[in-house]
């Protein structure tokens, strides 16, 4: 049975195997997408376990070992607007632990730096860059080390007691291999893109599977009425519904498996591609790219497997009744319940609002089922607002096209939806999407401070104990070469406070001010003024460590002498320039190298990794709408032809009984357009009701108003779906000639 199935399936000319090739086009799109998904999920955890070691340090992130302690001091660095992770080393003996990534420990005065970075330092001018880097690079640290071919790191190796005098510097006798249980400061490896980026592409994989496999239903259904009539005649002849559903599952099964094999030629084709799309600001390295067996095995067998359920769904009425099939007897109209896998999606997404689960799994697992549930519903309750709007439509025309039209859509509004499904979808997607960018970009976009602040830079600890790491002085020489750098501007130095001088008047009680001189607050405008008369100000450090623009903030005078301050130690160094890099970059090495246990920071540092994240967000809202909508097109083409097809013979009849051709085109398009129109109406609400319950539930933020971009987006997707029914109408002239209406 199977073997005569297999040779009818492509006994039919041109027409079945162009149909077979179309269903497996579309299997092989859907697998190469999904498989594509499973492993950057994959490289998404491989990626995160490569950067454990960099949280060794941490409490309770190594465990004790029998072996020469090593002294760790780790600290985030920043180079035109990219992280650069550097740890600082001192073994104390040959049995020191050994990072990843390193064949040995570099000695003091020698630095291994990643390839990325080693390309960078190559590149960058040694005042900008490569002098925070005591010593000579002697070597490259290996993949093993690094989570990304693009992630920045530097070993350096140093006297012990050079690293002790570091912030956050301690003894440890192992790396790090497992991710601690408090990550809320120290954590440089924390995989903090790993978590919302599991959620994200989670999300994300349900919006571009299921219009794929609306795209593969629809390609299933290709010539579905001449199907189910050769099989109605088979049951005439004697055929049992059990060799009736043998054939057409086997029928669908090679087209399936054929596309699944064509699929997973496509993942391989898609590896390099996917991995250099920076979804977590980074790329992948191809290598991790990779899929577990399960994942193999579930794609290989799922399917196929469900190629075949769904060809025994659509050709059930041939399996009952062959004469179901030969009198086209109308389906019983979609019921209103249609609708409740919308209504509960949007309910679940709603009810998380205040109540967001604690773990990622129980988060993605939240977001998924409440996504999916409202795309399931968007395509189970359209037939239902297909059918309800072409009644209402009917009692208001009285055109003969508009009346057939919608006739036919009340009749099966099942099949009229089927062609705008994907569309549909791709609207629902191209909406959520962009609204959460929208508000996402809204709140995230503009992190980098105002623009005055984005010239400063200013160095100071930010570590754990901010104020017991403070200068005795600075040198003379160090601010001469600070102002010798081209674009500088200004300098402040802003005194420790032992004596709490000042505190009355700063009026923040428990807050310390600290002290600065008028004269240089003069130079450095951008974080206040004195108080006409005053000598020294009582400052906010923490509008200053903060870079907030205070160009306005009179600060109270302080009741100390400038000579007096002079001579008391500085808690923080904060410098302006013109706002060009170079001038930026240039004063943090120069602080980097000359106060190695402060830190230089510029306004864009405190949002570099929210602004990789966004970065990387936006890349997959590309990646999902420039997917969605030309397999949305496709959908859409392919289903219009196919109903085309399928009543090549009644539009024929209507010719011959003098209908004009130009009505016929008229009813086609009616039939496509308004169920396009309608319920993408409700797709584009849901869209942005989604959007919204999701970004507050997650993240807390309110719905912003979308750009042109979304607009632009939307009315092309709606102007290129009528021009694509418009394009399959010509069809009609061949499809219904004399020959069509033949009974046979």
């Amino acid at each position: 049975m199977i073997s005569f199935s297999l040779r009818l399936a492509v006994s039919g000319g041109r027409e079945a195997v162009a149909r077979l090739l179309m269903i497996a086009a579309a299997v092989a799109v859907g697998v190469g997408l999904l498989l594509s998904t499973f492993a950057t999920l994959n490289a998404l955890d491989r990626s995160n376990g490569r950067q454990l070691w960099m949280n060794t340090g941490v409490r309770d992130a190594t465990a004790t070992a029998p072996v020469d302690p090593l002294w760790w001091g780790a600290r985030m660095d920043y180079y035109r607007g990219k992280t650069v992770f550097r740890a600082d080393l001192a073994p104390t003996g040959p049995t020191s632990p050994l990072p990843p990534g390193l064949s040995q420990l570099p000695a003091p005065g020698e630095y291994y730096a990643s390839p990325a970075l080693a390309k960078l330092l190559g590149e960058a001018p040694a005042a900008e860059l490569g002098d925070r880097f005591p010593g000579r690079y002697v070597g490259t640290l290996a993949d093993a080390g690094l989570p990304s071919p693009d992630t920045l790191a530097v070993v350096v190796g140093r006297t012990t007691d050079e690293v002790r005098a570091l912030p956050r510097a301690v003894a440890v006798t192992s790396v790090a291999t497992a991710l601690p249980a408090d990550c809320a400061y120290d954590c440089y490896g924390a995989g903090v893109h790993g978590d919302r980026m599991v959620l994200v592409l989670t999300v994300v994989a349900a919006a571009l599977i299921f219009p794929v496999l609306v795209f593969i239903g629809t390609a299933t259904r290709l010539s579905a009425a001449t199907r189910e009539q050769r099989y109605a005649a088979m049951r005439l002849v004697g055929a049992t519904p059990g060799q009736v559903s043998v054939i057409s599952a086997v029928e669908s099964t090679l087209a399936a498996a054929v596309g699944t094999a064509v699929g997973f030629g496509l993942y391989v084709a898609l590896k390099p591609v996917v991995a250099d799309v920076p979804f977590t600001g980074d790329r992948f390295f191809a290598a991790d790219l990779g899929l577990h067996l399960p994942q193999v095995a579930g794609v290989v067998l799922g399917v196929p497997v469900a190629a075949a359920l769904a060809a025994r769904f659509a050709l059930r009425r041939v399996t009952v009744s062959p004469l179901g099939v030969a009198r086209r007897v109308t389906p019983k109209p979609p019921s209103a319940w249609r609708l409740a896998p919308l209504v509960a999606g949007l309910a679940e997404l709603g009810y998380v609002i205040g109540r967001r689960p604690g773990s990622v799994d129980a988060q993605a697992l939240v977001y998924l089922t409440g996504f999916v549930l409202v795309m399931l519903g968007l395509v189970v309750g359209g037939p239902w607002l297909t059918m309800a709007s072409a009644r209402a439509v009917a009692r208001r025309t009285s055109r003969p096209a508009s009346l057939i039209a919608m006739r036919r859509l009340a009749d099966d509004p099942r099949a009229g939806f089927r062609s705008v499904a994907g569309l549909v979808l791709a609207l629902f997607v191209t909406t959520g999407t962009l609204a959460i960018m929208g508000a996402i970009n809204e709140n995230r976009g503009m992190l980098n401070g105002a623009p005055e602040v984005r010239k400063a830079v200013v160095d100071t600890s930010f570590g754990n104990r901010p104020h017991e790491e403070v200068l005795p002085s600075v040198p003379d020489g160090v601010l001469a070469r600070a102002r010798a750098v081209p674009g500088f501007r200004g300098i402040s130095l802003v005194r420790d406070n032992p004596a709490r001088i000042g505190m009355a008047e700063l009026g923040k009680p428990g807050l310390v001010p600290g002290l600065v001189t008028c004269a240089e607050l003069a130079e450095t405008p951008v974080i206040g003024h004195c108080a006409p008369g005053a000598e020294v100000a009582a400052v906010d450090p923490i509008n200053l460590v903060s870079l907030v623009d205070a160009s306005d903030q009179e600060w109270p005078a302080a009741p100390v002498s400038a000579a007096e301050v002079a001579g008391l130690p500085v808690r923080m160094v904060y410098a302006t320039t013109d706002g060009a890099t170079t001038a930026k970059e240039q004063l943090r090495t120069l602080f980097t190298k000359e106060f190695p246990h402060y830190e230089a920071r510029l306004a864009e540092d405190w949002s570099s990794a929210a602004q990789k994240k966004l970065q990387g967000w936006r890349q997959l809202a590309d990646i999902v709408l420039l997917t969605t909508l030309p397999i949305a097109g496709c959908s859409l083409a392919v289903s219009v032809v196919a109903g085309l097809s399928d009543r090549r013979r009644p539009f024929a009849m209507l010719r011959l009984t003098g209908a004009p051709l130009r009505l016929l085109q008229w009813v086609v398009g009616l039939e496509s357009a308004l169920p396009l129109l309608v319920v993408s109406a409700l797709a584009i609400g849901t869209g942005f009701a989604a959007a919204a319950m999701f970004l507050k539930a997650q993240l807390g933020y309110d719905l912003a108003s979308p750009d042109l971009t979304y607009y632009g987006l939307v009315g092309f997707g709606l102007a290129a779906s009528l021009g694509i029914i418009a394009s399959t109408l010509p069809l009609l002239r061949r499809i219904t000639g004399p020959e069509a209406a033949r009974n046979g």
